[in-house]
């Protein structure tokens, strides 16, 4: 499994409207606080369209989490570990309730809608996506959107309730909520195709997350091939009309001047709406090369940024930059979370930010300016030739980094002297100056590594405690520029080694997760953590080991190891924090004020996805996760949605 974990590549301006998009109805533009407070559906993505992940239900809470059992469970029929015909499937779907019914897609790009109660599929629309040749040799869709006209009379009509979502082939579909049917009106007959519109740059365009909706506008990221291209596709936010499907703005990470020399800083993780204000947040990742930046030593303000938009017009509102010159594919990898906290004794609109560093960003939601204190440290310089790395970064001296950020040769951990060793002598190899060491043609250090700190999983912010809670992995990588002149396969790659075309430029690119001769990461446990932080102070509440993995030499580490996890939590009004991501199929609880393990069930696969809450009309509490594993991570595979209630 380790084998197959460290070869994945994780995914991790202004344009003219061209006509005023509807408001949302009075009922959806209620401050966030009084949204979340309300929460008991779960009818977007990240639980309301703010990404709090929070639901006000209780009736499964710390009193009776022991008494959840199996309620039904859903195959969609899709499995795949990846051959010439067909892409691995990687199971990252997190399904919606709203309108009484669940709906969510597949990993071969089917939406669907079930029966909550039973998890009867009620209907399936097939849009006969790809099924190999797509973004890194993936099946998979992590979710839709659900929109609904405002009068009760046009929503009585046929799509007048609709679900919308981009598929994995870039091409954005409009179907009718109740029956499944293309909305014809939409675009060409259902659909817009993003590939064919303008994005500068090479590559094709993807989209991995769901779209976000507020009125009558659907605005969607992109995702593109990272470590591939000089100037990468323009990571370009598009908006459309959500009735005709109509391009109504378009906005572009990258600056008009620099747009023929670089590209990507792409949103390709999930989005936020600020449902009062009208405005969207996108997590935005790395220029391209991500690892090699001489072709882009011009500012680029908006990359790995956290951006506010207005979603009537695509105008920027603010930017904060959370990685200058990213020379690490440090992308921002999780939807900005939007929370009124306690700060200072009054409520805070903010917004929350995690990372793949490890470091929590809080935001003031109105200026974009940190409500705790930033320090810009001084970092270290790069040996590459024409390079030239920020000079400082950014790191928040509250909340703490919720992962290890520096590994020192005499860190090196193994089971047995021997892999103690040979580890130590892999780390001091490499350069190694702390986070932030830049990439090297002798190597350097990775810490936290490529797949995060956190990833797209994010986290869950519980408005009745204060607490953000959010998991992350804990591991070190390589990074390697090797001359192209002198690259060797056969000397240069090996099993663990992943390897990056750059093309244009005078390098490859190698890096891998750092494992011992017994398939054990080289840095200390615990590789995997939860953590809950406090808002109102920045301060750890709780940190926990999280998950449990079995090594390529079979041997299963114990609870207080932890693992590297994809996926992210949730949190409810019960007192509870439910979460999958684990690789070692289990769904857990946790009681949110102390971090002790309440309850945990096993699954068919590891629950790689965000899990979610949701009281039908049955007067039923229901906790349900995808639980189909991760081909990209060599896991156990399932083609399951588990729902679990009180019994």
């Amino acid at each position: 499994m380790w084998r197959r974990l460290v070869c994945l590549a994780l995914l991790s301006g202004l344009a003219a409207c061209q006509r005023a998009p509807d408001l949302p109805p009075v009922a959806s533009r209620g401050d966030i606080a009084t949204v979340e407070a309300q929460a008991s559906e779960w009818p977007s993505y990240g639980g309301q369209s703010s990404s709090t992940k929070y639901s006000s239900l209780d009736q499964i809470n710390t009193a009776n989490v022991a008494s959840l059992r199996k309620a039904w469970t859903w195959h969609s029929g899709e499995v795949s570990t990846g051959t010439e015909q067909v892409d691995a499937t990687v199971g990252e779907m997190t399904p919606i309730y709203v309108n009484a019914r669940l709906y969510g897609c597949t990993p071969y790009g089917r939406a669907v809608a079930l029966d909550p109660a039973t998890g009867r599929e009620l209907w399936s629309f097939d849009p006969k996506k790809p099924r190999t040749g797509n973004m890194y040799h993936e099946n998979y869709c992590r979710g839709v959107a659900y929109w609904q006209a405002p009068d009760p009379a046009t929503r009585a009509q046929p799509c007048g309730k609709r679900i919308l979502y981009g598929a994995q082939n870039a091409v954005l579909h409009a179907l009718d909520a109740d029956t499944g049917r293309l909305c014809a009106e939409f675009g060409q007959n259902g659909h817009v195709d993003l590939g064919a519109m303008d994005y500068k740059g090479e590559g094709k365009p993807a989209n991995t997350s769901p779209p976000a909706v507020w009125g009558n506008v659907v605005a969607l990221g992109t995702a593109v091939q990272d470590n591939m291209y000089r100037n990468s596709l323009d990571g370009i936010v598009r908006a459309f009309d959500v009735v005709t499907g109509k391009p109504l703005w378009s906005w572009n990470p990258i600056p008009d001047d620099i747009s023929a020399v670089t590209g990507a800083a792409n949103a390709w993780a999930p989005l936020s709406v600020d449902a009062k204000r009208g405005w969207l947040f996108l997590p935005t990742g790395s220029a391209s090369w991500d690892t090699l930046g001489v072709n882009r030593l011009d500012r680029i303000p908006d990359a790995d940024a956290v951006v506010a938009l207005d979603m009537r017009t695509g105008r920027k509102v603010w930017s904060y930059q959370t990685v200058h010159h990213d020379l690490w594919d440090y992308d921002l990898p999780a939807a900005p979370t939007l929370a009124t906290i306690d700060h200072n004794g009054r409520p805070a609109e903010a917004v929350i930010q995690a990372t793949k560093t490890g470091n929590i960003f809080v935001l003031d939601r109105e200026t974009g300016k940190p409500l705790f204190p930033v320090a810009e440290r001084r970092v270290p310089a790069s040996t590459m030739p024409g390079e030239r790395a920020s000079p400082t970064q950014p790191m928040p001296l509250l909340p703490h980094a919720v992962t290890s950020q520096r590994l020192r040769p005499e860190d090196a951990w193994g089971l047995l002297g021997f892999d103690t060793a040979a580890c130590h002598t892999r780390l001091k190899a490499l350069r190694n100056e702390g986070l932030f060491t830049p990439p090297s043609i002798g190597g350097s250090l990775l810490h936290p590594s490529f797949l995060g700190g956190t990833n797209w999983g994010g986290l869950a912010y519980d408005p009745t405690t204060g607490l953000a809670v959010v998991n992350s992995s804990n591991l070190a990588a390589s990074v390697r520029l090797v001359p192209r002149a002198k690259f060797d396969p056969g000397r240069d790659l090996h099993p663990g080694v992943s390897y990056y075309e750059m093309q244009g430029s005078p390098y490859v690119m190698l890096r891998e997760v750092l494992m011992s001769p017994l398939g054990i990461p080289c840095n200390p446990p615990p590789w995997g953590r939860l953590t809950a932080i406090d808002m109102k102070t920045g301060q750890t509440r709780w940190q926990v080991p999280f998950g449990r993995l079995t090594t390529s030499s079979g041997i299963t580490s114990p609870a207080a190891w932890g693992a590297p996890n994809q996926g992210g939590p949730i949190v409810t009004r019960g007192g509870l924090v439910f979460i999958g991501a684990s690789l070692d199929s289990r769904l857990r609880a946790y009681d949110i004020q102390t971090g002790r393990e309440l309850w945990q069930a096993f699954v068919p696969a590891p629950a790689t996805a965000t899990p979610m809450t949701f009281r039908h009309t049955d007067g039923k509490q229901y906790v349900v996760v995808n639980a189909g594993g991760h081909g990209g991570f060599g896991t156990k595979l399932s083609d399951a949605l588990v729902a679990f209630a009180l019994r």
